[in-house]
């Protein structure tokens, strides 16, 4: 057993595997670790931070300058009131109302001057264009009766005023398109799907570690609330400068992650916490990328999840994304699903944190050779050690397979042949009741 486990040992040294316990550094030199109830923060080489292309929350740290078609925006002017913040949305909609009760109330005092309803209002028999208005204010509280439909039946128009009738359907008719472009605005931006990418979580850290005898990029994503995200897909995208072969510099280049999209994994079923993987292959632009490489590289990887809320039919999208520094090679999720009694329970403390598992340091492309080469691991048997038809399984799996087709046709020969020598000994041999005592 110390050899085997020596000769396992000088193995994955040779192989560049990162050995699952490490000795112990004297407590001077060792970096102490901070942990939270979140995740456990890993100590990273100091490098030169630098600025991300999307926030850990989704949004984009990109500043649009120098505009000069302004006018592109009131073009699109609901998406544009839409768009902005709330304090500007506030002051929006409430000086839109004010603004439009000033100016028709402006009309009725001027409509009011004109027929000189100001001068004889208290004069008997004066027919006035609106009933007990006698003042700028009043025609400001008459605008806004008419327009708000409030009625206190105080001061009304008569029907000896057509410029006042005219002036009546027009406040009404404006008065509707603004009620609804307004209340349509805020009813939009209320029910906006970026509130329900607040439940949508990403793990803070990205894992590199092997699955099925493959170099995989993992990481994980979860919902916190019971109604799902309908036709849930994901996708990622690598980000970083590069350099073309003609000399040209293409900063922050986008390159596709494939994570499923021919398998059919991209598309997900977020009931519990997922660990998305990305199958470091030919086609991954991680697949000539070694540990010692890795720690040298400068790149962004932003991850989409999309869907469609399940109670409004909205389309949502929440955005994450992991920078080269929280990539950690040979390291794998914390498992969060367990089995309760009639139910399953997703612990959420573990969601973000990680474990150190035995990975190799070479390039995904370098172990993609070794193991056509030579198997990683040995085989293990599949029958229990103390059972003696382990070994019997053991040397039949260790033989060639021509040798074991040869094996097993002299087998059949040798079997043809002791059924007729056996046949011929049998007429030869004296019958079992002489030799019996009497």
């Amino acid at each position: 057993m110390a050899g085997d486990s020596r000769v396992l040992m000088d193995h994955n040294m040779e192989i560049g595997v990162t050995p699952a316990q490490v000795k112990k550094l004297p407590k001077h030199l060792r970096e102490p670790q901070i942990s939270t109830e979140r995740t456990h923060l890993i100590s990273d080489p100091v490098k030169k931070p630098r600025q991300r292309y999307v926030q850990k929350d989704g949004k984009c740290n990109v500043h649009h300058g120098n505009v000069q078609e302004t006018y592109r925006y009131l073009s699109d002017l609901f998406t544009t009131l839409v768009d902005l913040r709330w304090r500007f949305s506030f002051l929006i909609f409430t000086l839109v109302y004010i603004i439009n009760w000033l100016f028709f109330g402006f009309l009725w005092w001027l409509i009011a001057l004109i027929r000189g309803d100001l001068v004889h209002s208290d004069e008997e028999g004066w027919t006035p264009c609106v009933e007990n208005l006698n003042s700028f204010v009043s025609a400001f509280l008459f605008s806004i009766e008419t327009e708000t439909t409030i009625g206190y039946g105080y001061r009304v128009i008569t029907e000896k005023c057509p410029e006042g009738i005219i002036l009546l359907l027009v406040q009404a008719i404006l008065g509707s398109i603004v009620n609804a472009m307004m209340v349509g605005c805020m009813f939009v931006k209320i029910s906006q799907p970026k509130n329900r990418a607040e439940t949508l979580m990403f793990s803070h850290k990205a894992v590199i570690s092997v699955r099925d005898n493959k170099m995989c990029l993992m990481f994980r994503v979860g919902d916190l609330r019971n109604s799902h995200i309908v036709e849930a897909s994901i996708r990622a995208k690598l980000i970083r400068s590069q350099q073309t072969k003609e000399g040209e510099f293409i900063p922050l280049n986008q390159t596709d992650i494939n994570i499923g999209f021919d398998t059919g994994d991209d598309r997900l079923f977020l009931v519990s916490p997922l660990i998305i993987s990305h199958e470091i292959n030919e086609k991954s632009p991680f697949w000539e990328l070694s540990m010692a490489q890795m720690e040298k590289e400068e790149f962004e990887i932003v991850v989409i999840l999309e869907g469609m809320v399940e109670a409004t039919g909205m389309t949502c999208q929440a955005r994450s994304s992991y920078l080269d520094t929280e990539v950690l090679w040979g390291y794998r999720f914390t498992p969060v699903l367990s089995l309760e009694k009639g139910f399953y329970e997703v612990d959420y403390n573990n969601f973000h944190d990680v474990y150190e598992t035995n990975t190799p340091t070479c390039s995904a492309k370098e172990l993609a050779a070794k193991f056509r080469d030579e198997p990683l691991l040995p085989q293990l048997p599949l029958l229990s050690p103390s059972d003696p038809k382990t070994h019997i399984f053991d040397r039949l799996s260790q033989q060639d397979p021509l040798s074991r087709d040869e094996e097993r046709q002299e087998r059949d020969s040798a079997g043809d042949r002791g059924e007729t020598n056996g046949s011929a000994a049998a007429l030869e041999e004296p019958p079992l009741a002489d030799g019996l005592p009497d």
